[in-house]
């Protein structure tokens, strides 16, 4: 099993971030460490480097937390991603936020650095991962012509069905879901519907906990993988291995 994507840099983990990983190592094959801004870009990098072959970094600029950010922010976050492709697996998380974000202006201004990094991907050719909450046909749309970006995946993925069924018909997008599956109805009528040769899992630590008591943790993707074994009925072994293979696949892992 995979966690492709958490946040193990966060400082929630400062504390035991040793033994969380730990507790990763001793079930999941490795763990995606997704990147928020240059900063965290940097600290998932060297979190990979630690834990060389377990954590694997993605460079990402979040659509909320950094919409604000001037030109100059941007391009040296860029740059900054640019010089360290060689160690990344993808972009993101980028996106867009539509949950978070009504102002018209500052969606346009979210769609606009979206659209710089998926230039990015497309001209070098690298995997994107898409934060693009409550805007998910919006992003089918805005994906398409970007015909060098070998693969497209929907982090923690909520829209609807039908975009799904949009989504399942380009051979290079995929939907990540999360430990939300254990507890929304909406997520669970989706892994119903939903091929599982496009599905990866996740627990977007240490957010997404099964309570909001809890701090989510990565080796939590195996309630994820569990969900979906008995939404679907299939073998628990099967489904960890149909999901990592998609990873492995996207991520060259």
């Amino acid at each position: 099993m995979i966690d492709t994507h958490c946040h193990i840099d966060f400082k929630d983990f400062d504390s035991d971030r040793d033994e969380v990983i730990q507790r990763a190592k001793d079930k999941l094959e490795l763990i995606i460490a997704s990147g928020f801004d240059k900063n965290s870009n940097q600290n998932v990098l060297e979190l990979s480097k630690k834990y060389e072959g377990f954590i694997y970094p993605t460079f990402g600029f979040h659509p909320v937390s950094s919409q604000n950010s001037t030109d100059e922010e941007l391009k040296d976050a860029q740059a900054h991603l640019i010089t360290n492709l060689s160690e990344i697996v993808a972009i993101g998380e980028v996106g867009m936020d539509y949950y978070y974000v009504t102002d018209k202006a500052m969606r346009e201004r979210q769609q606009e650095i979206f659209t710089s990094f998926l230039n990015l991907a497309n001209e070098y050719k690298v995997p994107i991962v898409m934060h693009v909450r409550d805007c998910e046909k919006k992003a089918v749309n805005i994906i398409e012509g970007f015909d060098d970006i070998p693969y497209f995946v929907f982090h923690c993925y909520g829209g609807s069905l039908k975009t799904a069924k949009r989504i399942m018909n380009r051979d290079n997008c995929f939907m990540s879901f999360s430990t939300m599956l254990c507890y929304s109805k909406h997520h669970q009528d989706l892994i119903e519907k939903i091929d599982l040769d496009y599905i990866l899992t996740e627990t977007d630590s240490p957010y997404l906990a099964i309570t909001k008591e809890e701090r989510n943790e990565p080796v939590n993707v195996v309630n994820a993988v569990k969900k979906i074994a008995e939404i679907k009925d299939m073998d628990l072994s099967t489904v960890g291995e149909i999901t990592s293979n998609n990873a492995r696949k996207i991520f060259k892992i």
